[in-house]
């Protein structure tokens, strides 16, 4: 008989690690191969590891709530068949000792005052001086895995308002006394999603939108394609004839899209989920409405796969269905542009064949996108080209 290791799986492009949330096939039962026997959570989906081969749980060796890193091993299956044996591993190799530091000089040990500048001059307090983290301060945070926007609340004591390990310590003391709450790997993917985008200039206009067009077209389908679909296929078709931009600025490059797959926004647990619709603007819209479903309540159920996610030229986002006429959504780290739609409002319209006001139904487009990539009015005639586009739906 063989022990065969259960090994924690690559399940993502990006993911380093899952967590064990449930074990589907006790030990001492039986199971075939590729049979999931392992359900875990990334910081994405909801996914199940498979038996390696066929045999009986011999035992587990990971726990439920716990987190393993991919290539750990979870568990072990007995089976007869010796050429599934786990290969032997190779012992780690040894690291070379780190030389000892050289002793400080005199000149080292002499206390300096700290007076930081800025092309010469002082740096005020709580401006500039705020933002500098020492290298012990970032190796404090670092084994508490903090980021610098966690210290956001802290206001620093040091030279210039510099946050030092002292206001660090005392914050975390502080912190202790609080009552805390375990954040999901979801919402910390979404947090660090967020910060990484932050890092570029981001802007947004806005445009009102008649929806009477879209509203009529919408009732001769069956089945029914929501706004949000409308919308994809506007910002795809769009993009179609001009994916500059959707490009992303790399150094003096900018990087174009070879596919317009455009995602859009779905709010799972404790979160937000964006499965892709590939090469949406070579697909009519009659036919992407199963496919848009289907990855629908796959995000809901947090079961997309890791080709339904990612690589993606934009997202949208109905912010609509929450009641929302307007809001400045943020676009994806590897992204350049997100659309955003807003609820649909009765509002008067002058009708220059009537000589009169009439009840028309509009909503707010917004189009956020990276500065440096496009300017204002690049953006302004994208969302216009998107608004034609929601009053010709036949088009689409």
């Amino acid at each position: 008989m063989q022990q065969i290791a259960i090994i924690m799986p690559q399940l993502g492009e990006s993911i380093a690690e899952a967590t064990i949330v449930d074990f589907l096939v006790q030990e001492g039962d039986p199971v075939e191969t590729d049979q999931d026997i392992i359900e875990v959570e990334t910081n994405k989906a909801t996914m199940n590891v498979t038996a390696p081969a066929a045999g009986v749980i011999r035992k587990y060796t990971a726990q439920v709530d716990e987190s393993y890193a991919v290539g750990a091993t979870l568990g072990y299956i007995e089976t007869d068949r010796s050429e599934d044996a786990e290969p032997p591993q190779a012992p780690p190799a040894e690291r070379a000792p780190l030389p000892e530091p050289a002793p400080p000089s005199s000149e080292e040990t002499k206390p300096r005052e700290v007076k930081p500048t800025i092309n010469k001059l002082p740096v005020p307090a709580d401006n500039f001086g705020a933002s500098y983290l020492s290298p012990r301060l970032k190796a404090r945070m670092q084994e508490l895995a903090l980021r610098s926007a966690d210290l956001a609340g802290v206001a620093g004591s040091g030279a210039g308002g510099r946050v030092t390990v002292q206001d660090f310590e005392k914050f975390i003391s502080e912190l202790e006394k609080t009552r805390l709450s375990r954040a999901s790997s979801m919402r910390v993917a979404v947090a660090d999603a967020m910060c990484r985008s932050w890092t570029r200039p981001l802007a947004t206009v806005g445009l009102s939108v008649p929806l009477e067009a879209m509203l009529q077209h919408r009732k001769q389908l069956s089945p029914r394609p929501g706004p949000t679909l409308y919308a994809i296929r506007a910002l795809a078709l769009a993009l179609g004839e001009n994916s500059t931009p959707a490009g992303r600025l790399i150094g003096r490059n900018i990087a174009h899209p070879s596919s317009i797959d455009i995602g859009f926004a779905v709010e799972a647990e404790d979160g937000v989920l964006v499965p892709i619709l590939r090469q949406a603007d070579r697909e009519p819209l009659s036919s992407m409405t199963p496919r848009y479903q289907e990855l629908m309540t796959l995000a809901k159920e947090r079961r997309l796969t890791p080709d339904a996610m990612g690589n993606s030229v934009a997202t949208v986002t109905n912010f609509g269905t929450f009641g929302l006429t307007w809001a400045t959504p943020i676009p994806l780290p590897e992204q350049t542009l997100v659309l955003g739609m807003g609820a649909g409002r009765k509002q008067p319209f002058w009708d220059e064949t009537q000589g009169a006001f009439v009840p028309r139904t509009e909503a707010y487009l917004t189009l956020s996108f990276d500065h440096r990539v496009l300017d204002g009015g690049a953006a302004g005639r994208l969302l216009a080209k998107v608004s034609a586009l929601f009053q010709r739906p036949e088009e689409l």
